[in-house]
């Protein structure tokens, strides 16, 4: 991908999409189980839901859900898995033109979920390797705000360069310490890291020095999430901590990348920063209300009315 295709991409007005979500797409397997199995014994799912994962791609369809468009850029295998999850975007409104089709099969994801919620996961790549630098033509999409997470990282750093020097926000979903999220770590916008991102890349056990530390790499937030317990944030010289919002949890799985898709929908909205940290977290806590990441991520009216019953009406929604 070169800067003119770059440029070409950032200054075409007649392609424009609210958020662009650049990364992985696997398809997801989860099966109900009492409990998680012990070595060497055999057991029976009580339930199996399948759906497209993946965090760019879960984030694609919360913007889409939350009202917005979105486009997602990645691979996807020319599978029955990767014909599945293909379709389910197209049914969210997902633009798909930036998804790349391969022999390589579609990676896989197999959940073994407990009935507290809590979970084993098992992902399978196969032979999928990173899509080269320039393997995706952006020249006909026009973002406001990009998400990565990098899971292509060949393709992400010049993207999240150009979009500095253009003005256009970009955020990582920094799971876990990996050569893309080391890449995207100092050139992103807002830097939205799991606890044990945060641990691993700074050496701090305590995530509000990993925030701390975190933001001496020059972007404008850094969020570390906590699951049940929450968030905490650095913004300039500003921190604080969010607690979660209280649900019966069913599923965490894919909390975090429904957080992440609402957070880049706060941000094209253009809300105030506590009310984008609460809508985000109602849409991440809406998730964990159901099974199965996808099939749970809630539409925009959904989260309105809880944010409402909670007493935290988010100025600008809707």
């Amino acid at each position: 991908m070169t800067y003119e295709a770059l440029e070409s991409f950032m200054n075409d007005p007649q392609s424009t999409v609210d958020v662009l979500c650049v990364g992985q797409a696997p398809y997801d397997l989860t099966f109900t189980i009492d409990r998680h199995p012990q070595p060497d014994e055999k057991m029976f799912a009580t339930a199996l839901h399948q759906c497209g994962g993946g965090p760019a791609a879960n984030a694609a369809v919360a913007v889409a859900r939350l009202g917005h468009s979105s486009a997602f850029a990645g691979y996807l295998g020319q599978d029955a898995f990767g014909d599945l999850h293909f379709q389910e975007l197209v049914a969210d409104d997902v633009q798909t033109s930036l998804i790349v089709r391969g022999t390589v099969q579609t990676p896989l994801s197999v959940s073994l979920v407990k009935l507290d919620g809590s979970r084993a996961l098992v992902n399978y790549g196969g032979n999928q390797r990173p899509l080269p630098a320039h393997s995706i033509d952006f020249s006909h999409c026009h973002p406001r705000v990009i998400i990565f997470d990098g899971w292509e990282p060949d393709i992400s750093p010049p993207l999240a360069q150009w979009a500095r020097q253009a003005g256009i926000p970009t955020i990582l979903d920094a799971g876990s310490v990996h050569r893309g999220t080391e890449a995207l770590a100092p050139l992103v916008d807002y830097l939205i890291g799991a606890e044990k991102f945060g641990r691993t890349f700074t050496g701090e056990a305590d995530p509000v020095r990993a925030a701390a530390k975190l933001s001496e790499l020059g972007g404008t937030a850094v969020i570390i999430t906590l699951g049940s317990q929450g968030l905490v944030w650095q913004k300039g010289g500003e921190s604080g901590h969010l607690p979660a919002f209280p649900v019966e949890t069913v599923d965490t799985t894919g909390a975090g990348d429904a957080f992440h898709g609402a957070f880049a929908a706060g941000l094209v909205r253009g809300l105030a920063w506590n009310d984008l940290l609460r809508f985000a977290s109602a849409v991440a806590a809406l998730t964990c209300t159901k099974m199965s990441a996808r099939l749970a991520i809630p539409e925009e009216t959904a989260v309105q009315k809880f944010l409402e019953k909670s007493g935290n009406r988010v100025a600008g929604g809707g």
